[in-house]
């Protein structure tokens, strides 16, 4: 800086190149060179000095000098403000630039790691026929093939977590410089903008002097002069300081820009390292749960007989329940860690005593490991900015579109309030639900026994529920008191305790909950759904299995073939909106569209969770298996983009005119069958009234006994 200044300077006192000696205003400066004369004499008298230039004169000539500078000056230009206005537009629109191509980047990479995830599941698939094609021995050398792969693709995972560390000390050392470089900027800036202010105040003093000369008797005409060209020779040193400091921002700016590049291609590498490191983990997984099913149907096929091979299989899967996904990447970094209970307190995997089942729950933790570790670049990052982008709710098809697709969960409680506020706005008062807990108080409600009875029941899997210091059985006490005295005619069913579980842990106040159970059981539920008879409930269960005889034909005729009742398993479905049956976040995703559409959701997700397992159940030959296999089949559901795909487009048409017609017509059957069995009810009461008590011929009767006694 001070080498800049330096020639600077030079340039200012005349021996610089011609053109930048010129003045600003284009004037020649006749004035500010003394005559040969004054060179040669400069202590002359002032009768030998030349004919003194008029007072008047000269000072006009400066005020019309000093006016051409002020419109030349940089810092008051009037076309500055347009440049710069300009220049931040072409900035902001390169930035926009930078950011599409960064983003078709990303989608280019995600496209690319889609497909190579597709040849891996082909040729996977490829393994899979020909491991079920071989027999023992080559079953068992691919089985030890495939644990060789695991362990390179451990090995890989690691490599490619310490080279993720070494850019992470690279993008931080890079942080740090650029952190430097910005605080030694801004301290030129502060020095450039200091200048600056006392360049335009001395302007200022400069201008107002020569526009109102003082009221003092002239002084010699050399020495005026020669003030003169002192002031002029240090408004120049000023022009050329404040031009060096502005080529030195101009190179610092460069530089930071520069650096800024650097540290923008780091994170986008830092960032395709973490996907490319998220998939491989995600493959590894998938890879390790293909080998434990590989296991599982292996002890199937052998079964209990004493074999070489059966002890061979004990140890293999042994040793495959006692590994952990976190002892392999202890040193490594957890990208999306899989804890033991969710947000929500969850457990994320069942615990099973029995051995087998126990094999079952450690592929089911690799499926959901595989599938978070895969969703949260892919699916969960942009879903969550699309949340965040919107500000207001109102109903909309895009709005429906984001529900179906999920709620993330810093957004679930707004958008659950909202949602709920829609359907009871008009049964809301202040200070009611405060009065129905100061009435259950007073006056105990008949079935407070049966909900004390039911709370500890809520949810066994969920720690906030069984814990005994938890506050939430005491809050789900008060919403089901209240709610009973809120609607006497339901009072309290069977079911009601688990809905109003899952808007608590959701929306954690107890008003709020209570207020999403009443818009589900009185807005949202048909009629009668929750009533002593379970009437609509029992209706829908017979529409479902219509639609399943009109979209999954096939299925329908094996059920049939083996006399399975559905209704056994999915009567519970619709009773709590699948709250005991699907794995929470996809439980979560069904009530975001729920509480938005209603009940064609629960029929949409019921029919995908038959058609998501359609082929599992083809297979199944026996009546005992297939009742088996659906009692726990919808918690191996992971997937929960495809189970969505399928219940919003798969089942398509869906129209609510054809749901309220079969339901109004398997009402009316209903009612009649209802009706004749209370007929028959009375004519069997009636012969029993209309006989004598018979007491045969041995036997006591219980009045006599007491007469005895």
């Amino acid at each position: 800086m001070y080498n800049i200044r330096g020639n600077r300077q030079v340039q200012g006192t005349g021996h610089g190149p011609p053109m930048e000696d010129a003045p600003l205003s284009g004037e020649p400066q006749r004035e500010e060179q003394p005559s040969p004369d004054d060179a040669r004499a400069p202590g002359n008298d002032p009768a030998d000095s030349p004919k003194p230039i008029p007072k008047s004169s000269l000072t006009t000539s400066l005020i019309q000098k000093a006016k051409r500078q002020n419109n030349t000056f940089p810092l008051f230009a009037d076309g500055v403000p347009r440049t710069r206005a300009a220049q931040e537009k072409a900035v902001a629109l390169e930035q926009q630039v930078l950011m599409l191509t960064r983003e078709l980047k990303s989608q280019k990479e995600l496209v690319r790691i889609l497909h190579k995830a597709l040849e891996a599941a082909q040729q996977e698939k490829r393994a899979s026929s020909a491991y079920l094609a071989a027999e023992d021995k080559d079953r068992l050398e691919l089985v030890r093939h495939k644990v060789r792969q695991i362990a390179e693709l451990g090995r890989r995972v690691e490599a490619l977590e310490r080279e993720r560390d070494d850019l992470a000390q690279t993008a931080s050392l890079q942080e740090h410089q650029v952190e430097e470089l910005q605080q030694q900027v801004q301290q030129l800036t502060d020095k450039n903008q200091a200048k600056q202010q006392v360049i335009c105040k001395l302007f200022e003093k400069v201008t107002q002097d020569f526009a109102q000369p003082p009221s003092q008797p002239p002084g010699p005409p050399g020495a005026a002069d020669r003030d003169f060209l002192s002031q002029q020779e240090k408004m120049e040193h000023l022009k050329d300081d404040m031009e060096a400091y502005r080529t030195q921002n101009q190179f610092l700016n460069s530089e930071i820009h520069q650096v800024t590049k650097i540290w923008r291609k780091v994170a986008e590498k830092e960032r395709a390292l973490l996907m490319k490191c998220a998939y491989l983990q995600a493959k590894n997984c998938q890879v390790e749960s293909k080998y434990l099913t590989g296991l599982r149907r292996l002890q199937e096929a052998v079964g209990n007989e004493a074999s070489e091979y059966s002890e061979l299989l004990t140890q293999l899967v042994q040793e495959a329940l006692q590994w952990e996904a976190s002892e392999a990447s202890a040193d490594g970094v957890e990208l999306s860690p899989i804890s033991e209970y969710d947000e929500y307190g969850f457990l994320t995997v069942p615990s099973y005593e029995v051995e087998d089942l126990k094999l079952l729950a450690k592929i089911q933790a690799l499926e959901v490991r595989s599938h978070h570790l895969l969703a949260h670049e892919a699916v969960e990052r942009p879903l969550r900015e699309r949340w965040a982008a919107l500000s207001e709710l109102t109903p909309s098809v895009e709005l429906k579109q984001l529900l179906r697709a999920g709620v993330s969960r810093e957004h679930r409680p707004r958008v659950w309030r909202w949602l709920v506020r829609l359907r009871v706005q008009h049964l809301q008062a202040p200070g009611h639900y405060q009065e129905l807990l100061s009435r259950s108080q007073a006056s105990k409600h008949p079935a407070a026994r049966q909900i004390e009875l039911d709370l500890n029941r809520t949810f066994p899997n969920n720690k906030h529920f069984t814990c005994p210091t938890s506050s939430f059985p005491d809050k789900l006490r008060r919403v089901l008191l209240a709610f009973s005295w809120q609607n006497p005619s339901i009072g309290y069913c069977q079911g009601l305790n688990r809905l109003a579980a899952i808007a608590l842990l959701v929306l954690d106040e107890e008003e709020s909950a209570f207020w999403c159970l009443v818009a589900i059981v009185e807005t949202i539920m048909p009629a009668d759904y929750y009533s002593k008879t379970l009437i609509a409930s029992q209706v829908d269960q017979r529409v479902l299995q219509d639609l399943l005889s009109e979209k999954l034909p096939k299925l329908m005729a094996h059920l049939g073939q083996h006399r399975v009742d559905l209704s056994c398993v999915t009567f519970n479905w619709f009773l709590v909106v699948f709250a005991d049956s699907l794995i929470s976040n996809i439980l979560l995703q069904v009530w975001d569209a729920f509480l938005y559409e209603g009940t064609k959701v629960v029929f949409r997700y019921a029919l995908a969770i038959f058609k998501y397992n359609e082929e599992e159940i083809l297979r199944l030959q026996d009546s005992l298996e297939i009742y088996q296999y659906l009692r726990c089949f919808t918690k191996t559901i992971c997937n929960s983009r495809k189970l969505m795909n399928i219940a919003f487009n798969d089942m398509n048409p869906f129209p609510m005119k054809q749901l309220r017609q079969l339901r109004m017509a398997y009402r009316e059957r209903l009612e009649a069958e209802l009706r004749e069995l209370e007929q028959l009810k009375a004519q069997y009461l009636d012969t029993r009234a209309s006989q004598d008590p018979v007491v045969p011929e041995g036997c006591t009767s219980e009045d006599e006994g007491d007469g005895e006694a």
